[in-house]
């Protein structure tokens, strides 16, 4: 019996709902069940995950996971530009349901939280508790953004930081899958990809919230709009949503991408 799905939209399905049960999930219980713990734990369970999901679902999609691989791997490495739709829409979906999974597992959690800290959800200051969703700059850290706190990131700082940690990831993972690179892990690439998920995360998470993934993003506030946040999703930082979570990863993805292909990728095994 010939497969009603595409071996490839399954893997980028689950293997995004995978990536962001396990980051958002970490995310959401350091946010809402525990005491403050910092950026490295959350970092090293979105690393994991990472590795989590490419392994599980490389052999199915090539485990993108990410539209700013899918795109700079359509512009660079000749990845098929009629399916690079598909493949971004299954990982938004993927990351979609993985938020809606999320929610209904923390609900009583999340209502408790929002209770101890008189926050109002879907009102102005509940981005305290949708950032376990999308992200935020700066990171909110589970409390809402007041004009002083938005002082120490502009707009424009936060989309130079999600180009530049994109551009270092994509750099790297074409580093690490390049057959001309002598160097590259083989089956240990994914290792080598999460912890520089990680590694980026422990510098930018407490800027931006360290997305590099639009569809990681989107998808999750997406959810948390028609979940109960409303507009505050798309209004906390104005058109931040677009430019710096959207536009920054995939401009960075195809500089990082680029500076493999054209500067360092051919100049591997010479000296």
């Amino acid at each position: 019996m010939k497969p009603i799905l595409p071996a490839w939209l399954l893997g980028e399905f689950f293997g995004t709902f995978l990536l962001v049960f396990f980051g958002c999930g970490a995310g959401a219980v350091a946010t809402l069940l525990g005491p403050p713990v910092g950026v490295f734990p959350v970092a090293v369970a979105w690393g994991l995950g990472v590795m989590v999901a490419v392994y599980s679902t490389g052999a199915l999609s090539g485990a993108h996971l990410n539209p700013a691989v899918t795109g700079a791997l359509a512009v660079w490495r000749g990845f098929p530009r009629r399916r690079a739709a598909g493949y971004m829409a299954a990982q938004l979906a993927g990351a979609f349901v993985a938020a809606a999974v999320l929610q209904v597992m923390l609900a009583g959690s999340l209502a408790k939280f929002e209770m101890a800290h008189h926050l109002t959800r879907g009102a102005p200051g509940s981005e305290a508790t949708a950032m376990i969703f999308g992200e935020y700059f700066p990171n909110p850290g589970g409390r809402p953004l007041d004009p002083a706190t938005r002082e120490l990131l502009s707009p424009g700082a936060a989309f130079f930081c999600e180009v530049t940690g994109t551009a270092v990831l994509l750099l790297v993972i074409f580093a690490v899958t390049d057959e001309r690179n002598p160097g590259r892990p083989r089956e240990l690439a994914p290792v080598v990809i999460g912890i520089t998920v990680t590694l980026l995360i422990s510098i930018l998470g407490p800027l931006t919230m360290a997305c590099f993934n639009p569809a990681r993003d989107f998808g999750p506030r997406l959810w948390s709009a028609v979940g109960g946040w409303g507009s505050v999703p798309f209004t906390a930082n104005g058109w931040g949503w677009l430019t710096v979570y959207i536009m920054a990863p995939l401009l960075g993805g195809i500089l990082g991408g680029g500076v493999w292909y054209l500067l360092l990728g051919p100049r591997q095994g010479k000296t």
